[in-house]
């Protein structure tokens, strides 16, 4: 549990990273940055050319001034009394509502007074000036039409220097305090002429301001100018269709909700019987339709009469009649979700269908809140489990985090036409990925440099290499493991060292350790420290080894050889000082240990320590009393059953007290295999136990019948003392409470 628990606050530390990155998000959301606010209206513009606003008559006509109409028509502007002949038309046909995104802010370029006045200048006729003066003012032509039709004009709005103020037709009424920080407040107004403005039954502002990127994705429903508030275009022809003098702006403190520096903002626009949800700013979210010819008639077909009265009525009988232009060079383009350049009376068209329609798009006050949470949330859990996950499972859980909150946007456009930006989340959730994955990866680079930096010394590039690809495989607390153990000393190396100086015995060691330590780590050993000419190594820590007692065997079989090629380039040599035949002694045993970094708080070792590790030294100190070069324990030898082997002696090593049966090891499985082998080493073991159950004459015969191998395996001197010993018995009898086990003296 205490394991567990240090486990994991390692792994709560390595999410700190991650929780920085959530809370620079966070802050990073409430200060906004430009680019990054624009991904979210980017994204919902997909949504709509994705599943645009299907369309649907909802009583709301276009009549557009494009260029065809131009063309046949003549330039822009037109006669008033074609405006008033076009008004007249509509009226006619049953038109509710006659919306112009038009501003007749100048009198009529071809009034007869104004074409009087510069006859006069030109000297021109006096009857002509007489007769022109008599006709009736265009202006006041069409004022007249005005009034006997259901017509909203339109007037822009601008900042700078107060200007007149606009006289709405109606009062706005309110449900809460007026707004208090509208973002559509202005100074002055360009507005009709007054006589117009007079005739007209609604006045609406035209003005449009555009997302930061040009496009117009809101349309704007409440102004102020100078204090005073005023509807846009469409909530006057909404207003007069419905033949009512009510419009009502509910605002947030309507219901005790005031912002924390006493911010009221307006939270809905109710005209007659349409409820308007808006954003604090007085804007809707306008739900584009795609291309629909069947909306827009050109305004030519209606001046020509190319149209017949049972076709006018049926266009337009009871509709919202909308008349703008498409004509590029009127400059009344904007920017939409669905196109580059669409008519600027088409956003007014649009919003008053959706609201007829009740297909509002909204973004409610608690959506960024949702969003910050869901921010937090799956950052925070992201976080957390991603040092436990690592990085592609991490990467998985955030692509399933990640599409979540896609979805959920999608759906929640979809099926509720609410809109939810996924922005901030998923830039948070691929910020702590990003930053988990690299931190996970500085931390695992320090690691492998611990690992190399630790375990250089000790063990094989490859299993160096194995360890640092994967740490979890190593466990450096301190554990018991089933281990082989080696013990390997140069025999006589004290008389050696009074031969030789003390740089050439360094340079003498540097030639015998280095062949020495390639064998064993060709074997999968780990090294664990040279004590003088001595080698301490072992098999199955830090990484388990399947062959542990194998390659120890082979390893120890390979030294042992690799040291008489030694001695032979050696002696043909004279640049490195070696004095002779070098004899070495090997111990092996296999045992439980226990293995991990030992030592004080100022120095820690990789080591093992236990009774198998003391028992090899023992064995390792045996061999030159037995004149053997590699022994080992009695659990070594079970494990290598196919390696050749004979027992020398039950022995009870210094501080133990458990005797050990020691066994010589001669060769691999491919000794075994030869011819009489197997005969001599049954023959050789009987031979010890005939010796420990006082049976001589049988010890005898044994040791008469295995001498010529025993000299050729390299046994002569353990079958000498042997012999000697069955002879001292044979003469002096030890008594019937003898074990035979031989009591070692020396360490």
């Amino acid at each position: 549990m205490r394991e567990f628990w240090i486990k994991f606050r390692r792994k709560l530390g390595m999410a700190v990273p991650g929780l920085v990155v959530i809370v620079v998000v966070i802050a990073l959301n409430f200060v906004g940055v430009k680019q990054l606010d624009q991904l979210g209206p980017l994204l919902f513009d997909t949504y709509q050319r994705a599943a645009p606003r299907p369309y649907q008559d909802a009583g709301v006509r276009v009549v557009d001034i494009d260029e065809q109409s131009i063309e046949k028509l003549g330039q822009w502007p037109w006669p008033r009394t074609d405006i008033a002949e076009l008004t007249k038309r509509l009226t006619d046909a049953g038109a509710a509502v006659i919306a112009y995104d038009v501003v007749f802010s100048e009198p009529d370029r071809t009034s007869a007074a104004r074409l009087a006045e510069r006859a006069r200048k030109e000297n021109a006729d006096p009857k002509v000036i007489a007769a022109l003066e008599q006709l009736p003012d265009t202006d006041a032509v069409l004022a007249e039409t005005f009034r006997q039709s259901p017509v909203v004009l339109g007037f822009f709005l601008g900042r700078g220097a107060k200007g007149p103020n606009v006289e709405p037709k109606v009062g706005l009424a309110f449900g809460g305090s007026p707004p208090n920080d509208l973002n559509y407040i202005f100074q002055n107004a360009t507005q009709p002429l007054p006589a117009l403005r007079e005739a007209a039954s609604g006045l609406g502002s035209v003005s449009r301001i555009g997302d930061t990127d040009g496009i117009v994705r809101q349309a704007p429903l409440i102004f102020v100018q100078n204090g005073e508030f005023l509807t846009s275009l469409s909530v006057e022809a909404l207003r007069v269709a419905q033949q009512t003098d009510s419009v009502v702006v509910k605002t947030s403190d309507a219901s005790g909700e005031i912002g924390s520096n006493g911010q009221v903002d307006p939270v809905s626009v109710k005209v007659g019987d349409f409820v308007i949800p808006t954003n604090v700013r007085g804007e809707m979210w306008i739900y584009y339709t795609a291309d629909a010819p069947q909306r827009t008639v050109p305004a030519w077909k209606i001046l020509t009469g190319a149209l017949p009265p049972a076709e006018m009525e049926r266009l337009f009988g009871g509709q919202i009649v909308y008349i703008g232009t498409s004509a590029p060079g009127l400059y009344d383009l904007v920017s939409t979700p669905f196109r580059d350049r669409e008519a600027g009376v088409m956003v007014h068209a649009q919003a008053t269908e959706q609201i007829i329609a009740g297909k509002a798009l909204t973004r409610p006050d608690w959506a960024p809140g949702a969003e910050r949470f869901a921010l937090a949330l799956f950052g925070v859990l992201m976080a957390l489990l991603l040092p436990w996950l690592g990085a592609t499972r991490g990467a998985v859980l955030g692509l399933v985090m990640v599409g979540g909150m896609a979805a959920a946007s999608w759906l929640s456009f979809r099926q509720n036409l609410i809109l939810l930006d996924p922005t901030y989340p998923i830039l948070g959730l691929i910020g702590v990925w990003v930053v988990g994955t690299v931190a996970t990866y500085y931390r695992e680079e320090r690691q492998r440099a611990y690992i190399h930096h630790a375990f250089d010394r000790y063990l094989s590039p490859e299993l160096v290499k194995r360890i640092a690809d994967d740490p979890s495989r190593l466990e450096l607390g301190g554990e018991t493991r089933e281990m082989t153990v080696m013990f390997c000393d140069i025999r006589s190396f004290s008389r050696i060292s009074e031969k030789l100086g003390a740089q050439e015995v360094i340079r003498f060691l540097i030639a015998f350790l280095t062949p020495m330590t390639d064998v064993l780590l060709k074997r999968k050993a780990t090294i664990d420290k040279f004590i003088g000419d001595a080698i301490l190594a072992f098999w199955n820590a830090p990484l388990d080894d399947e062959d542990q007692y194998a390659n120890a065997a082979r390893g120890a079989l390979e030294m042992a050889e690799r040291l008489k090629s030694l001695n032979a380039e050696m002696a043909a040599q004279s640049e490195v000082p070696w004095p002779g035949d070098v004899a070495i002694g090997i111990g092996l045993n296999a045992g439980p240990c226990c293995v991990g970094n030992m030592g004080s708080a100022q120095r820690l070792s990789y080591s093992l320590i236990g009774d198998t590790v003391n028992l090899a030294s023992r064995i390792e100190g045996l061999t030159k009393y037995y004149g053997v070069t590699i022994a080992i324990g009695d659990d070594l030898q079970k494990h290598i059953p196919n390696f050749a082997t004979v027992p020398l002696d039950l022995v009870r090593v210094v501080g133990r007290d458990t005797p050990e049966l020691i066994y010589a090891l001669l060769g691999d499985e491919t000794m075994m295999l030869e011819p009489g082998f197997q005969g001599f080493a049954e023959n050789y073991a009987a031979m010890g136990v005939a010796y420990r159950a006082q049976n001589w004459d049988r010890a005898d015969a044994l040791l008469a019948e295995t001498a010529g191998m025993a000299g050729t395996h390299g046994l002569a001197k353990h079958h000498a003392l042997m012999a000697s010993r069955v002879a001292a018995c044979r003469e002096t009898p030890p008594g019937t409470d003898w074990d035979g086990v031989f009591g070692a003296t020396e360490k």
